[in-house]
């Protein structure tokens, strides 16, 4: 039978320096891939790591289990090559038998996330480099489920609802041998088992008697396939595959079905990287993880943007999320064969890896791909990835993450089964508000397309707030008020397939300079540590989860001036009371899940605030002050063109043109457009800008962007007072 020994410790060197011990996962770039220093110059070169084997097993195969090493390794044993694998988040493994030594054996693997043809090319997140998933040195009979077919266990279940099912192996070796396919369920009862002489490629067609169903987050419920290896009635492998019995469509007009009853999608996005660690993290984190999405009241994870570990995808079996589980092909096209090669390689990966998950519905083939523009290479390139994974994985439906500004009528819009824009009106473009109209005419244009929204967000650090939030402010007040916002928006749209916030958690972006916090994107709902669930956090809660719960917003807003003592609760009760230093200050009842005190009387120093919900209550502490304190407000300047909260504030008469205006509308008017000439000669060093220039494909969503935001979002490419300098000069021009 086959042994698996995890491998846990390492020599590593970076190219060019002394080896030194580490653990098992590992990366290079926990800490400068987080840090936003040195304009985003985390380190992206070759790492070598020297493990020590086990002895072999006379009698035995070995192989090595890589589960991730990030983008590319070259794998030696006792100094001889075994292989090459090219993408950073797949499982691969290598046979090796034939370089084995009685004893002393060293693996040796270079590893490189270093830029070259391998996806993803570009995109607002950090490669942390290194071998950062579990790797395991494994040991089987020669005669054995095949080890290297595309890094799966070569056990294939197709369950249907009904019960038939078919299991597809792969066994090497096996003449002579008999396979055996026993189906279980959750209990562990014999559900139907079969055995057969082994073939290289052996099909087993089986029927459970009304099968219990997969059912989501209500009833999670999983079957086993016990797949063993006979050899004189002896088994010499096997392996244990989870799968679940389910159905599902999409319909254009009233989104998600499971099992035929109406089943919203409503969840989050999840990058898998944790602060100091990167992306090397353990299964504790994984659960963590998995346990904080629960709590919100997700039903539905997108995988972003890239394959996952195998323990979340078996987490997410056992916990009912539906899945949307994708591929790197993002942002940034390379065109030619190898890069062409290196999509098709890791889509095959992605299916055949997790073809058995039944918390997987959908493959997504891309995201934002059209950034660069449109091509025909582009075009054939998603379409050959949509064919693909249809004859893979008939079972299951295709989709992709346009970027906003992919016209309603691209070709692009109809490559896979269902479809998702990412949209940020109410951050990088136009209003909040845009959102809804702008939904229900993709859906009156295209009746017959299935329409989801793959991402959406607002950035909040914890340390700006303030009692009147803005687009762009950073502030936590801002993310919720948006939230709520797109949540309202929602609830009325029953046609959107799915929906999932951009993001779950805050996530390493090392280019980035935001909001006075350098290397990190901040729109998480919980922080980069976990510690902290943001403020919209709950209003999520609120409208997604039945037990009851009462949250007061504004706990780190601690110090109040007058003006600015609003309390906002969020609640899945019908009312909330609210009490000040242990008086009942008034009862109101829930609107859209939020209640709004309007200017509570507070004493000077401190007040407990109390609201009671449902036979529950939430306290916070909010100080009484006399004058605003300035500490909440973001500094212009810190990366970021900072909050207007200077003693000279901005002013935007009516009827004259300012920075409040569309890049469009200003580069329209001749005498708009000569002021705006620095911005136009700057923006292609804008480093938060990706394409760069006004003439790049980029143009047209830059052009549809208020000159303040756009400020916003190039960071430290333009100096602080420009644009005061440049609203200055625009209001002294009349529309």
């Amino acid at each position: 039978m086959r042994n698996i020994v995890r491998l846990t410790e390492a020599l590593f060197a970076k190219d060019g320096d002394a080896f030194t011990k580490v653990s098992l996962p590992h990366t290079w770039n926990n800490l400068d891939g987080q840090d936003g220093m040195t304009e985003g110059s985390y380190w992206r070169g070759l790492g070598c790591y020297h493990l020590e084997l086990p002895n072999p097993t006379p009698g035995k195969k070995q192989y090595v289990e890589f589960r991730g090493a990030n983008h590319v390794a070259t794998v030696y044993c006792n100094g001889r090559e075994m292989g090459r694998h090219r993408g950073g988040f797949s499982t691969f493994r290598f046979d090796l038998t034939p370089a084995m030594q009685p004893e002393g054996n060293i693996l040796t693997v270079e590893v490189t996330n270093a830029e070259c043809d391998v996806y993803p090319q570009q995109a607002d997140f950090t490669f942390f480099g290194g071998l950062y998933r579990p790797v395991s040195f494994i040991e089987v009979d020669p005669a054995h489920f095949d080890l290297l077919k595309t890094g799966t266990d070569a056990v294939f279940v197709t369950p249907h609802s009904a019960g038939l099912t078919r299991v597809d192996l792969f066994p090497v070796d096996a003449e002579g041998c008999e396979v055996q396919v026993v189906l279980k369920d959750a209990e562990g009862n014999v559900a139907a088992q079969q055995t057969l002489p082994a073939a290289k490629h052996t099909v087993v067609k089986l029927r459970v008697a009304n099968p219990h169903l997969w059912n989501g987050m209500a009833d999670p419920y999983c079957y086993t396939c016990e797949a063993t290896l006979l050899r004189d009635g002896q088994p010499v492998d096997s392996v244990c595959e989870t799968y679940g019995y389910r159905s599902f469509h999409v319909d254009p007009d009233n989104g998600f079905f499971l099992n035929g009853k109406s089943y919203p999608l409503h969840g989050v996005s999840r990058h898998q990287d944790r602060l100091d660690m990167g992306w090397a993290i353990t299964e504790k984190e994984h659960e963590e993880d998995i346990e904080l999405i629960r709590e919100v009241g997700a039903n539905s994870i997108r995988l972003a943007h890239y394959q996952h570990d195998q323990h979340f995808y078996d987490l997410c079996d056992r916990t009912g999320f539906v899945l949307w589980a994708e591929i790197p092909f993002i942002s940034k096209f390379r065109p030619g064969k190898d890069a062409y090669d290196n999509t098709i390689s890791q889509m095959t990966e992605l299916v055949a890896q997790n073809y058995n998950h039944p918390s997987i519905c959908f493959w997504g083939i891309s995201n934002e791909i059209t950034i660069g523009g449109e091509s025909e290479a582009l075009y054939r390139n998603l379409a050959d990835l949509n064919a693909l994974v249809k004859k893979l994985d008939p079972s299951r439906l295709t989709t992709m993450a346009e970027v906003s500004m992919v016209p309603m009528d691209s070709e692009h819009v109809y490559i896979t089964d269902v479809l998702s824009y990412n949209h940020y009106f109410g951050w990088y473009v136009g209003d909040v508000e845009d959102n809804g109209p702008w939904l229900d005419k993709f859906h009156a244009t295209n009746p017959d397309r299935c329409l989801g929204m793959s991402e959406y967000g607002a950035e909040a650090i914890l340390t700006w707030h303030t009692s009147k939030p803005q687009d762009h402010d950073y502030t936590e007040e801002y993310q919720a008020l948006y939230h709520h916002e797109m949540l309202k928006t929602f609830a009325t749209r029953p046609y959107l397939w799915s929906t999932y916030v951009w993001n779950m958690f805050d996530f390493a972006a090392d280019q980035r300079d935001e909001g006075g916090c350098k290397g990190r994107n901040n729109k998480g709902l919980v922080t980069f540590d976990r510690k902290t669930r943001k403020d919209s956090f709950y209003i999520y809660q609120a409208y997604w989860t039945d037990k009851p719960m009462v949250h007061v917003c504004g706990r780190r807003f601690t110090d109040r001036a007058p003006g600015e003592r609003d309390i906002t609760v969020y609640t899945n009760c019908d009312e909330v009371t609210l009490v000040v230093n242990g008086a009942e200050v008034a009862t109101r009842p829930a609107v859209d899940h939020a209640v709004t005190f309007p200017d509570v009387a507070l004493l000077d120093g401190a007040n407990n605030i109390t609201a009671r919900a449902g036979g529950l209550e939430d306290s916070i502490v909010l100080n009484g002050v006399a004058e605003h304190n300035r500490s909440y407000d973001l500094p212009a300047g810190e990366g970021d063109a900072g909050n207007w909260f200077d003693e000279n504030p901005l002013e935007f008469p009516e009827g004259f043109y300012s920075i409040r205006d569309k890049v469009r509308d200003l580069l329209a008017n001749p005498d708009c457009a000569r002021v705006l000439q620095p911005v136009v000669d700057g923006i292609g060093n804008a480093k938060s800008l990706m394409g760069g220039g006004f003439d790049s494909p980029m143009g047209d969503f830059m052009r549809s962007m208020r000159l303040e935001n756009l400020l916003k979002m190039a960071g430290s490419a333009f100096p602080a007072e420009l644009k005061r300098t440049l609203n200055e000069e625009l209001t002294k021009i009349r529309k």
